[in-house]
């Protein structure tokens, strides 16, 4: 039989250790609301939250009606609850910086007479770039370890798959760098005249980094401590998205908490003399959800309702809690 057999408040308290959640989606289907009312749940019980969006779109400040951008802010009128929207410009400045540096040694050590700076503008003209300055700036706000709970409103699913899974990617292209480095290294001493070992900045830049990504994949495929969340409607297109990323997920090993069904028209409040658009709209809901008891059975973790007015400000927040953990 269709239903919901571990609500969302079911599935948190069976997780007590639960401290890294994550929502996603197809966009525009309410991740950032549900990242806000789960953040603001957790507050609520007395845990210290904080509220972090990984969307280059930023949308919290709207949410919470005040502006939380750059920095972690307590968020008004919600003990326990900060709210950050992570800005990478400053994150994307610095890795040129750094890139730059290790460029130039590496170019002297194989003594090969160019400049970096067009070698760092080609590196940080790819797309990636800033997916990875996000990344990064996420794993130090986890490492940090500063907060209880971290609840992250992630970019739409295509990008949060990326962003996730880069902890795995890092660490297979990093080991391949490092084995090269070492190759280089050798083959310098067995040439070079002189038995003193010199310093290698770019292979300590490496060992560091793929140390750092390890942890960021430890914490992120703990079963205990994360969670990440899908959130649809029930139409064709958000559903087949997140069909499709959950079994990528399960490749790479990040738990998957479950699905939320957001904007369900409540039959309650139509009848026969309802306008003929809302009693279409209901029909393919209900065929959809039929689709979605079966894709996702086990997996629901709640039915969210279509308001008649959009949540802004923690009071609508607040007042939509009892949908997600009633």
């Amino acid at each position: 039989m269709a239903g919901i057999q571990q609500s969302m408040t079911q599935y948190v308290r069976d997780h007590s250790k639960l401290k890294y959640v994550f929502f996603g989606g197809k966009g525009g289907v309410g991740k950032t609301v549900m990242a806000g009312v789960t953040a603001m749940w957790f507050a609520q019980q007395g845990r210290k939250t904080i509220l972090a969006s990984t969307n280059p779109v930023h949308s919290l400040s709207g949410l919470l009606d005040q502006n939380v951008f750059g920095q972690p802010t307590a968020v008004n009128n919600v003990p326990n609850l900060w709210a950050y929207e992570i800005d990478t410009k400053d994150t994307i400045e610095r890795s040129k910086v750094e890139i730059k540096n290790k460029i130039q040694w590496f170019l002297k050590f194989a003594e090969i007479s160019t400049q970096a700076d067009q070698f760092v503008e080609s590196a940080t003209m790819n797309p990636a770039f800033e997916e990875s300055a996000m990344f990064e700036n996420m794993v130090e706000l986890m490492f940090k370890n500063e907060y209880e709970v971290y609840v992250f409103d992630t970019a739409p699913t295509a990008n949060a798959r990326r962003l996730l899974g880069m902890s795995k990617v890092y660490s297979l292209w990093v080991n391949k760098m490092l084995k090269s480095r070492e190759e280089a290294k050798s083959l310098r001493e067995l040439l070079s005249f002189t038995k003193k070992k010199e310093a290698d900045p770019l292979m300590d830049y490496l060992v560091g980094f793929r140390d750092r990504m390890a942890h960021a994949r430890d914490l992120l495929t703990d079963n205990q401590l994360t969670s990440f969340f899908f959130v649809t409607l029930p139409e064709a297109l958000p559903i087949a998205v997140i069909k499709r990323f959950i079994n990528w997920f399960h490749d790479f090993g990040i738990p998957v908490g479950g699905v939320v069904v957001n904007m369900v028209i409540q039959k309650d409040q139509v009848h026969a003399g309802s306008p003929e658009f809302v009693r279409n709209r209901v029909a393919m809901q209900d065929a959809y959800m039929k689709q979605i008891w079966e894709d996702f059975d086990g997996n629901v973790r709640a039915l969210l309702p279509l308001l008649d007015d959009e949540i802004r400000g923690t009071q609508s927040l607040d007042k939509f809690v009892k949908h997600v953990f009633g």
